[in-house]
């Protein structure tokens, strides 16, 4: 008997000591948490709460996390996320203490505009459909014109929000779905897609720098540098870079005299 309380004496002890030791733990890191706490902005959590968590990147940060942190902080715009609209910039605006402007809406435009049936095609390939895969092959593609959309469909498979497709061997985008996150921009290979004024009603729809004889045997549609767009525009909007017109958008009036003059017709309207 003797043994057998002092089994329990010893036992009832380490249980004692055991639980002396996890209460002082407890204690300790309870404190140590306290101290070490990292402090998380109330704001940033609002603003959280507010981004729709697509994570799509289109406001050149990781995700929508990394973008409230940096409104949180001020090192972002109020208005910074491309799929939030104005209802949600306006609330995150009120959460900064911030006027949130309008940001002008854009959208992803697809330089080219050689469909199948107005292009040279070279040669069949039926491997993988994919543009960066089909870029290393020779001539970056079936098409004889190595600047324009091969039309397999990476952009598509990048988009989120269903707002491009494949249409007659070019990629057209639905502006309507089109949130102007650039996941698209990223994914062309040929550089083809850049994001525009919504409002813009004129848009070069090619991206050849080839000259005049060489873009007409690969496409029909294609730009030739003439210049007679740049002679037409009276506000200096319009330029020809590489044998290429390109559009100054804060410059350009929308007056369509450029488009008028393009004897190629590859200056199309966009949404007025």
């Amino acid at each position: 008997m003797i043994f057998l309380g002092f089994s329990i004496g010893a036992v009832g002890m380490a249980a004692l000591v055991v639980g002396i030791v996890g209460l002082l733990v407890g204690v300790l890191l309870g404190i140590a948490a306290k101290a070490f706490a990292v402090k998380v902005d109330e704001r940033e959590e609002s603003v959280r709460g507010l981004l729709p968590g697509n994570n799509c990147g289109g406001c050149g940060y990781a995700g929508c996390d990394a973008l409230a942190k940096a409104i949180a902080s001020g090192e972002a715009a109020v208005n910074a996320c491309p799929v939030a609209g104005a209802a949600v910039h306006a609330q995150i605006g009120e959460i900064m203490g911030q006027s949130a402007q309008a940001a002008e809406k854009k959208v992803a435009f697809v330089k080219c505009h050689g469909t199948c049936d107005k292009t040279t095609v070279k040669y069949r390939y039926d491997g993988i459909a994919d543009c960066k895969k089909a870029a290393l092959l020779p001539g970056r593609g079936e098409k004889l014109c190595s600047y324009g959309c091969m039309g397999y469909g990476s952009c598509v498979a990048a988009c989120k929000f269903d707002a491009i497709h494949v249409v007659n061997g070019v990629a057209l985008v639905d502006e309507e779905k089109c949130v102007a996150c650039g996941a698209c921009v990223k994914e062309c290979p040929n550089g083809l897609i850049e994001l525009v004024p919504a409002s813009s009603v004129q848009r070069v729809a090619c991206s050849s720098r080839e000259k005049g004889k060489q873009v007409k045997d690969a496409c029909q549609t294609g730009c030739i540098g003439c210049m007679l767009c740049v002679k037409a525009c009276e506000f200096g909007a319009v330029s020809v870079e590489n044998n290429l017109a390109h559009i100054d958008y804060s410059k350009c009036t929308h007056c369509g005299k450029c488009a008028e003059k393009c004897p190629q017709k590859i200056i199309l309207p966009g949404r007025a």
